[in-house]
């Protein structure tokens, strides 16, 4: 053969074999796995690291609040990484609790997250030592980044701000809902005006001494300086509050007019009474002479110790904290009637409606902290008045 036909042979044949592409080192399976890299080398590898180990285990326990959001949340995290397989729980606090510890005495440690609110995980989980550090866990750059937080900061709920993450901060300007034609709405500028003679056994409220999502608003006002135990007082024994332990019955009472006013009932039953038709709106209590809480309602993580899964765990907890998991995971509370503004700043706030979105510049208190977290007081108070109220 002429030299100059072999030497066109073998550039054809490495030419052809420069062509085909190497297999990756990771395989197709973690090829689908990874997301879009950037920041400290170090971290980088670390997170290259997790996807991988994430892989192998295949598995992920998570236990959540029974939030229709959060459920939803999940199942977006399963649909785009199904190598990763879910077994989630969704019950109430109380019930999370009893569970779980129960399991552990039992020496069975079969859960990874927790997706929960924040006495919960605060009173139970980490007070009986079955957390592990989560900020340790935060290794996606775009997470570790502090400056993607509302303050400039992660938010925790414990004092030694490493356990349990708040992702949510919603203003708290939904304390009170009313009937809109009981109610002109102009008439009110402060929480005091609750207490005018008028609305005296024309409110309803959601027994506060029952565990659940009221107990934010009772945090911020027993702790406000404005309002504190003597505003409680008042409320509870001089108005002739009809209480209620079900937020779903008070706005039911509230549409059909056996009240005026509902106190602490709950935005997501409100919502939807009002996407019936139903005459009922919520106070938009920000502008209010008292300012505005700001809470995590039922938006907290936190990482269980003796995980079967860590590595998915903390696979799963970054995408969470994510901007693309934020950006779902508000996208669907919003959907679902449950609105919940991320703490991220780079997440797009247009879906939040205004009552519950916070406004730039605004100093806004979060109560979710461990020192406001002990309600025995403010059951005190409330009982007391309850008391005084019912020998009148």
């Amino acid at each position: 053969m002429a030299k100059g036909k072999i030497f066109s042979l073998v550039l054809v044949v490495l030419l052809a074999g420069a062509a085909v592409p190497q297999a990756a080192e990771t395989g197709p399976a973690v090829s689908a796995l990874r997301e879009p890299q950037g920041g400290e080398p170090s971290r980088t590898a670390e997170w290259d690291r997790t996807i991988r180990a994430a892989q192998k285990e295949g598995q992920l326990a998570v236990y959540m609040w029974r939030l229709e959001s959060l459920d939803k949340t999940v199942q977006a995290f399963q649909k785009k990484y199904p190598e990763i397989r879910i077994t989630s729980v969704a019950l109430r606090g109380a019930e999370l609790a009893a569970r779980l510890m129960t399991e552990r005495r039992a020496e069975k440690f079969l859960w990874d997250v927790c997706i929960c609110g924040t006495t919960t995980p605060y009173k139970v989980f980490h007070q009986g030592k079955a957390l592990d550090p989560i900020k340790a866990a935060l290794i996606l750059p775009e997470v570790a980044d502090e400056s993607k937080w509302w303050g400039g900061k992660h938010h925790y709920v414990e004092p030694e701000q490493q356990y349990i993450f708040i992702f949510v901060g919603n203003v708290m300007g939904d304390v009170v809902s009313y009937n809109t034609t009981l109610v002109n709405p102009r008439e009110f500028t402060s929480f005091w005006d609750l207490l005018q003679p008028k609305w005296k056994g024309k409110i309803v409220a959601k027994d506060p001494r029952v565990p659940g999502s009221g107990a934010g608003n009772m945090r911020w006002i027993y702790y406000h300086p404005k309002l504190g135990a003597t505003f409680l007082k008042r409320l509870f024994g001089e108005m002739e509050v009809t209480l209620s332990r079900e937020e779903r019955q008070a706005v039911d009472w509230l549409a059909k007019g056996k009240a005026a006013l509902c106190f602490s009932c709950g935005q997501t039953d409100t919502i939807r009474a009002k996407q019936q038709g139903l005459p009922v709106e919520m106070f938009n209590s920000a502008p209010w002479k008292e300012g505005a809480g700001m809470n995590a309602q039922v938006n907290t993580v936190a990482l269980l110790n003796k995980a079967p899964h860590p590595n998915a765990a903390r696979f799963f907890t970054n995408w969470l904290l994510s901007r693309e998991g934020q950006t779902i995971y508000q996208e669907l509370a919003v959907s679902s009637g449950s609105p919940s503004e991320s703490l991220r700043v780079d997440v797009p706030k247009e879906v939040i409606p205004p009552i519950y979105r916070r406004v730039p510049g605004v100093d806004y208190v979060m109560v979710d902290r461990a020192e406001w977290m002990e309600m025995a007081p403010i059951y005190g108070v409330i009982s007391e008045a309850l008391e005084r109220a019912a020998k009148k």
